[in-house]
C-alpha cells in the first residue's frame, strides 16, 4: 500500500476555489481502482494551508490516477499557484490503530 500525505499551500484568496476544484478531483479519484482513501482539509484558511491524505493499493493505481485527464487538468490549472510538501510512503503490516 502507498500512503500519500503532506501539506499544500495556496493563496488564501484562492482557498475556496482550490477546495472546490480539489473536491471534484477527489470524487473522481475515489472511484478509481486501487484507491482506498482520498482526502483534503483546510488546516489554516488564513495561511491557505491544506492537509492531504491518500491511500493507494500500489504504484500502478497511483500512476493511473496521476496520468488521468482530471488529475492532469487540475495540476495544469493550479501549477504555479500551489506549493507544498506531499510525500509518498510505502506501507506494510497495516493494522487497526489500537492493535499492537
Amino acid at each position: 500500500m502507498l500512503i500519500i500525505a503532506g501539506h499544500i499551500h495556496v493563496d488564501p484568496a484562492d482557498g475556496a476555489q482550490f477546495l472546490a476544484d480539489l473536491k471534484e478531483l477527489a470524487m473522481a479519484a475515489r472511484k478509481r481502482p486501487g484507491n482506498s482513501a482520498y482526502g483534503a482539509a483546510m488546516e489554516d484558511p488564513r495561511a491557505g494551508r491544506l492537509l492531504i491524505s491518500e491511500r493507494w493499493t500500489d504504484q500502478a493505481a497511483l500512476s493511473a490516477h496521476l496520468d488521468a485527464a482530471e488529475t492532469v487538468a487540475f495540476v495544469n490549472r493550479w501549477q504555479g499557484r500551489m506549493q507544498g510538501d506531499v510525500r509518498k510512503f510505502d506501507a506494510s503490516n497495516e493494522r487497526g490503530l489500537m492493535d499492537t
